[in-house]
């Protein structure tokens, strides 16, 4: 399959790059990728890459988790029952960061656990999710029509109080195009949410190229709190808060130990876990430094 290369830093727009890591698709195709840095704001994406249009193929598999609800093992039953629990946690925090239960645009939506919470808590809700069979088990959760993307009618008539992107940046082809999008749909007071996995965190400076949260070619782009800070900055956006993602080092880990291992191993995923929350972890929200990320952000 053909891949698409960068020759433009999506954050600075420089052109110059090095290899930072080489990395291996564990979950669909098994071929190496390359994560390259800029020079300048020392960003980091997966160049080349597969382009829009081809990316569909690295998705097909039962083990990409947030397409599915089934358990099948160790991993999706710890993912599922985690899962349930910060589906609450999501709900809270939109309750506090909002003045009001208003409208929510939830991207990437994948089989519409959270934004069915939402819905239930008495939020407006709308969502869009690219794939297909995801998208028709999200529709009929919640009794509505869930859109394939945000560049359509329904959603470019809207603006709205709260727009989530859990998990979802990464994977955006057209990541500038995205957040100007996001702001422009955004009220004047609302909030933009989007969690990442963060490289800086002790898992992925342990793990390396096995680090799971490198996940290539599907997550495009690897943010640190640095590059987002830029990238938003760009876009008149700021952040207000930055939070941890507890339970992410965790699941991280257990994948991470079944790439490098070739088994998984409990011990060291917890073990690592726990390190990784407790080095991460920090009174001031700017230090925060967990296994993924999530971003609280609002307009200039």
């Amino acid at each position: 399959m053909s891949l698409e290369t960068l020759e433009k830093c999506p954050v600075c727009d420089k052109s110059s790059f090095n290899n930072y890591l080489n990395v291996e698709d564990h979950t669909v195709s098994h071929k190496e990728f390359t994560i390259q840095q800029c020079n300048s704001c020392y960003f980091l994406f997966t160049n080349p890459r597969p382009s829009e249009d081809n990316i569909g193929p690295y998705y097909e598999s039962q083990n990409y988790i947030s397409h599915h609800d089934e358990s099948s093992d160790l991993i999706s039953k710890a993912y599922n029952f985690v899962r349930n629990y910060t589906i609450g946690q999501k709900v809270d925090l939109i309750n506090k960061l909002a003045n009001k239960k208003g409208s929510l645009l939830d991207i990437g939506c994948g089989t519409g656990n959270f934004v069915n919470a939402a819905k239930e808590n008495g939020w407006q809700v709308s969502a869009t999710e690219p794939d297909s069979e995801a998208r028709k088990i999200a529709s009929k959760k919640l009794g509505l029509n869930i859109e394939d993307s945000i560049n359509v009618d329904a959603l470019t008539e809207k603006n709205f109080d709260v727009i989530t992107l859990w998990h979802v940046l990464e994977h955006v082809h057209r990541l500038n195009e995205t957040i100007g999008w996001l702001v422009n749909h955004m009220n004047e007071e609302g909030t933009l949410i989007v969690a990442v996995p963060n490289p800086e965190s002790f898992d992925a400076l342990k793990y390396e190229r096995f680090w799971a949260a490198y996940d290539v070619p599907r997550h495009l782009y690897h943010f640190t709190k640095a590059t987002m800070k830029q990238l938003l900055h760009k876009h008149n956006l700021v952040i207000d808060e930055v939070l941890p993602m507890w339970f992410d080092s965790f699941y991280v880990g257990m994948l991470s130990t079944k790439y490098k291992q070739k088994k998984l191993d409990m011990i060291d995923s917890v073990r690592t876990g726990l390190q990784s929350n407790w080095k991460g972890k920090s009174s001031k929200h700017t230090e925060i430094n967990t296994s993924s990320l999530i971003y609280v952000i609002r307009k200039r």
